[in-house]
Formats: structure tokens, sequence, C-alpha cells
């Protein structure tokens, strides 16, 4: 009998138009979703949800001619698709070892759910969160929040 460890799962994913595609080995780091203004602005939407996986499990598959880097702040990098725009990775060098993924990107069931809410001091006012998340945020986004 295999034991599951011994052979660990490749999950694919790609942009919007399949121009950029990536692979990557589970298990993740974490998956959160992130509130922070910069996320909001780059994804045009109330937030985004990251999945962190150490740089050594992630596998850009095809379309390396068509990702585009934006260096977000003095730490991050985001890449982004030339063809259709889809914001795809963040890495930074707060942490180099691994690279967030988004979550939407990713075409298959990974090995979490979303497990907290990072920057949420930052959130977009119209936004309204129903779960139980933990909720994280100050100036560092990982701060516990007193609500």
């Amino acid at each position: 009998m295999r034991r599951e460890a011994e052979h660990p799962t490749l999950v694919s994913g790609s942009c919007f138009c399949g121009a950029v595609q990536f692979a990557i080995t589970l298990p993740t780091r974490f998956c959160v979703h992130c509130h922070c203004t910069m996320c909001q602005r780059i994804h045009g939407a109330g937030y985004v949800t990251w999945v962190a996986v150490p740089s050594g499990q992630f596998h850009l598959t095809s379309g390396r001619e068509h990702l585009q880097v934006y260096r977000s702040s003095e730490h991050g990098r985001r890449s982004f698709c030339g063809v259709c725009g889809s914001s795809l990775f963040c890495e930074s060098t707060h942490h180099p070892d691994y690279i967030d993924v988004a979550r939407a990107n990713i075409n298959a069931k990974i090995d979490r759910d979303p497990q907290a809410h990072y920057y949420f001091s930052d959130r977009a006012e119209w936004i309204v969160i129903g779960d139980d998340l933990p909720r994280f945020g100050g100036k560092t986004g990982t701060e516990p929040l007193q609500e």
C-alpha cells in the first residue's frame, strides 16, 4: 500500500486565457484572504485569497514569455499575464522561501480552505464578512485584532 506522503499531489492552474500555466505540489503552507489595499487595487476586488507554497513546489509549466512582473513595493513583486491581465503570483523579500499564488487561478481542490483574514483593518468598507475566521491587521497585517 502506498503512503500519501510518498506521492505528493500536483495541482495545476493558469491565467484566464491559458497563456500562462503553472503547477504546485501540495502541501501548501497556508491559505488566507488578504484585504490590503494593494491586493484590492491589483485584483479589482475587496480582497484576494492567496495560497502559499515553498518556492521549490511551484512550477511554471508554460507561458514564461507572457509573464509580466511589476514591483509593487520595495519588498514585493507581483506577476500577471501580459495577454489577459490575470493577476497570478506575489513574491516578497519578507518571505523569500515561498511564493503566493492567487487561489482563483488554481484549477483543483487543494489541501486546505482559507484560514484567516490578513490586513483586515484595511478592508474595503463595503465588504461584509460572515465567517468566523481569525482576523489580523495592524501595520504588518498579521497582528491579532480585538473586535
